[in-house]
């Protein structure tokens, strides 16, 4: 740069007093300069002449030059033009190292740091530590790392040792704050990039603009309090006509070749109150899951408003579309006098070998909770509470997965969506005996970023998580124990509960019922130390009943027998 703005010739005709008398005459490619004072006294032009280097490099003479990447140091040009090494300081009987510290120094660059600039970083990593990490100082990511830790260093180069240490604890506390549960830094990430995304690939699909005449309405599934439940499938795009289906041929839906893509509908009641809220809520939460742990539930497509009365379409009325992946929940095979041997099926494969009755049995309740377990965890490490754990929300793939569904009366407690203090949802037989999710005396939730940037410390002083976990003890007592899958069962054993202080040793000694507890006290009664564990009064600070993590923790889970039978039924499978 500095050769095309001084070309030699011009550099010696604007300052002869710069040349040694032996390199008075231009040459093509290099000059002789003088380090030194003049004989007569007079200037020397050195000032004039690094006043206009900072002028054609636009840094002005009180500016402090950046050692970033080499910013301000002088430029590879100058260095040819002028053979310095601007790397060192002027020494006696170096001139032209004289010269170039000189340089340096009026334009405000550390020679140290101008020379370490080109390297981008490169030795900011300790060799010792790259050794052990197997990494070459040439890798892409290494520069990079190493680059950002001599910037780091830089900007803390005015900074003692407590200063920088305490600096550095500081981010790390950040850190460890904004990675916490529920998650304030991931929830960032997922609202202002992920959701996006999804809306625009969503609606690249067509999933945005789903239309009444895109289903066909099949057999009626089940029906809640803001909902009723249909098979249904997606019609056609070859233009066959779809006949109005009722009676039998509703049944029939599901055999129907023409349908080759199968749903589950689900119209939000007209006229009820709290349903259309609720509807609205269920979508916003489906598609949240879709994004944080779509693997906890089942595959959102999307939802339409009918656009007029028609069969069970009513105009102006909400329905929510999944695919379908099974149309059976846990509750159903609750029912059936064969549970649990009823699901060995599917969630092995095949009917397991080489056990007793009661040990295939445990086994499938194990496998069952495990993966209700593994969900809620799922969930809860987003800050959503699904507050309506119960075997009839449980649904049962033809692939042996348990997913979670019905998100109407869930809560994302890192935004504070869909939670009013002194409001719950709760199906009594399943609700744990603090009936709400947080303390009543919590506020109304501020605006959600600043509830964002909050939830970290509301999360640890509440642990609301804990309200799913005592229901999901209730559904392990229900699967384990016979009597109480019925629900005069259910609620005789609940009213029994609340009279032994909710303490399921106690109630284990009161009872006139005799319960069958085989399936619990099989491997020296970890099953029944876990129930008793989930089905508690929670605690101050969360004391007195497990999260869903630590569940996974207990001995009942990491004997992992129903792992391993699922592992082993696949290499039968294959051979």
């Amino acid at each position: 740069m500095a050769v095309s703005l001084l070309p030699p010739a011009t550099l010696a005709k604007k300052y002869p007093t710069l040349l040694h008398p032996f390199g008075a005459k231009p040459h093509a490619q290099r000059l002789i300069f003088r380090c030194g004072a003049t004989s007569d006294g007079a200037d020397d032009g050195w000032a004039s002449f690094l006043d206009e280097i900072k002028s054609s490099l636009q840094v002005g003479p009180s500016d402090a030059v950046a050692s970033d990447a080499g910013a301000g140091a002088t430029p590879d040009d100058l260095v040819t033009a002028l053979p310095l090494d601007p790397s060192a300081g002027p020494t006696i009987g170096d001139t032209t190292n004289a010269a170039a510290g000189a340089a340096n120094e009026l334009l405000g660059v550390d020679a140290s740091a101008a020379a370490a600039s080109s390297d981008a970083g490169a030795g900011a990593i300790p060799d010792g530590l790259l050794s052990v990490l197997h990494l070459d100082a040439s890798n892409p990511a290494v520069r990079a790392a190493g680059g950002a830790l001599s910037r780091l260093d830089a900007l803390t180069a005015g900074l003692s040792d407590a200063q920088r240490w305490a600096l550095l604890g500081f981010l790390g506390v950040t850190w460890l704050y904004l990675t916490a549960r529920p998650g304030v830094l991931s929830g960032a990430v997922d609202a202002y990039v992920l959701a996006p995304l999804q809306l625009a690939l969503d609606s690249a699909l067509g999933r945005r603009s789903l239309k009444m005449s895109d289903f066909v309405v099949g057999e009626r599934i089940g029906e809640g309090s803001f909902g009723v439940v249909f098979f249904g499938a997606v019609v056609p795009k070859n233009g066959a006509v779809v006949e109005e289906r009722s009676g039998r041929a509703r049944t029939s839906l599901q055999n129907d070749d023409r349908y080759k893509e199968k749903v589950i509908l689900k119209k939000i009641k007209v006229g009820t109150v709290g349903a259309k809220e609720c509807g609205d809520y269920e979508e916003w939460f489906n598609y949240r899951v879709a994004r944080a742990a779509p693997e906890t539930c089942a595959d959102f497509l999307g939802s339409f408003v009918a656009d007029k009365t028609k069969s069970e379409f009513v105009k102006g009325g909400k329905w929510l579309v999944w695919k379908f992946e099974g149309d059976r929940t846990l509750a159903n095979y609750l029912n059936d006098r064969g549970f649990p041997s009823n699901l060995e099926q599917l969630m092995f494969g095949r009917a397991l070998r080489g056990l007793g009755t009661l040990e295939r049995d445990a086994l499938v309740v194990k496998q069952v909770m495990r993966q209700l377990v593994t969900s809620l965890k799922r969930i809860h490490g987003t800050g959503i509470v699904h507050r309506d754990i119960k075997p009839s929300n449980l649904v049962v793939t033809r692939r042996g997965q348990v997913k979670l569904i019905d998100f109407g009366a869930a809560t994302d407690l890192r935004i504070g969506k869909n939670y009013v203090p002194d409001r719950t949802l709760l199906d009594p037989d399943y609700c744990p005996p603090e009936l709400y999710v947080l303390p009543e005396e919590t506020p109304e939730p501020p605006p959600e970023p600043i509830a964002a940037i909050l939830s970290p410390i509301l999360w640890q002083l509440n642990n609301p998580d804990l309200f799913d976990m005592y229901s999901a003890g209730i559904v392990l007592m229900q699967m384990a124990i016979p009597t109480l899958r019925t629900q005069s069962g259910l609620k005789n054993f609940n009213s029994e509960l609340r009279s032994a202080g909710y303490d399921l040793n106690k109630w284990r000694q009161s009872t006139r019922r005799r319960p069958d507890l085989q399936i619990l006290d099989l491997d020296s009664g970890r099953g029944w130390d876990l129930a008793t564990k989930l089905i508690s009064q929670r605690g101050a600070n969360g004391g007195g009943r497990l999260s869903a993590a630590a569940a996974l923790r207990h001995p009942y889970f990491l004997l992992g027998g129903d792992q391993a039978a699922a592992v082993l039924s696949k290499l039968s499978l294959s051979k």
